[in-house]
């Protein structure tokens, strides 16, 4: 059985490239084994210290694979594709962070979407848990969740409110309308559009530099923080914060 995944290493960086082109790269659960594996081992590689996601082909991810869900409605029961556990990533960190995509929260390396086509539904909702997003001009991005019948999946209608605020994301999950990257930034779904010949060299561009000039201990701190007091109060957010500046000096 071929790769559904590929991954490799250079410069301080790890790029994972979902490998499904002839279906949009559509989510399956080999994939996501082989997904969280990849991850786990740029995790857990010390040479890596930026991720970065991506596609192979012109899509990103078309959201589950159609087969599927047709075998989830026959049987009650999602097709995971395989009989292995997943790995764990970023689990033990948060109980938030404990669940099949909000894992990329419990990371201790950023990991940067390069978003260069299609990306719907669970497609969607791995964007929305990455910590940057850089998509392609054009890229056609939806929940979709309301057309297939489904309810927002995965934690999404808790992260996507954090990235558009509620009245946008309510829109994006009650309408499942079809966003262009352009209007995705616009809104501060993705940081930045580029052309789509750009897209991959320009996030490996921002993830080298990252890597080379920002202080490894620096960038494990500063994700912790983000979503620990964004999973937390303000109390806990200075308190670590104050602790954290004795310790790293």
């Amino acid at each position: 059985m071929a790769p559904t995944v590929r991954s490799e290493v250079a410069e301080g960086v790890a790029t994972v490239t979902l490998d499904r082109p002839d279906r949009l790269n559509a989510w399956t659960g080999r994939m996501e084994l082989e997904y969280r594996a990849a991850i786990a081992a740029a995790e857990d590689d010390p040479a890596v210290r930026v991720i970065v996601v991506t596609g192979a082909g012109r899509g990103f991810c078309a959201g589950a694979d159609t087969k599927a869900l047709g075998g989830m409605a026959g049987t009650g029961e999602y097709d995971t594709g395989h009989p292995e556990r997943p790995a764990t990533p970023g689990f033990g960190v948060h109980p938030d962070f404990d669940h099949p995509f909000s894992f990329h929260h419990g990371l201790t390396k950023p990991v940067i979407g390069a978003i260069n086509g299609p990306a719907a539904g669970v497609g969607f909702v791995l964007a929305c848990f990455f910590d940057l997003r850089y998509a392609a001009a054009a890229a056609k991005l939806t929940t979709s969740f309301g057309r297939l019948g489904l309810p927002a999946e995965h934690g999404v209608s808790w992260v996507l409110p954090r990235l558009v605020g509620t009245a946008r994301a309510a829109e994006l999950l009650f309408t499942s309308r079809v966003v262009l990257a352009e209007e995705a930034a616009a809104m501060g779904l993705v940081n930045a559009v580029l052309p789509p010949e750009q897209l991959l060299a320009e996030t490996l561009r921002v993830a080298r530099s990252m890597a080379s000039e920002i202080s490894p201990a620096s960038l494990r701190v500063l994700k912790r923080q983000l979503y620990a007091d964004l999973a937390g109060g303000l109390d806990a957010a200075a308190s670590f914060a104050e602790e954290a500046m004795v310790r790293m000096v």
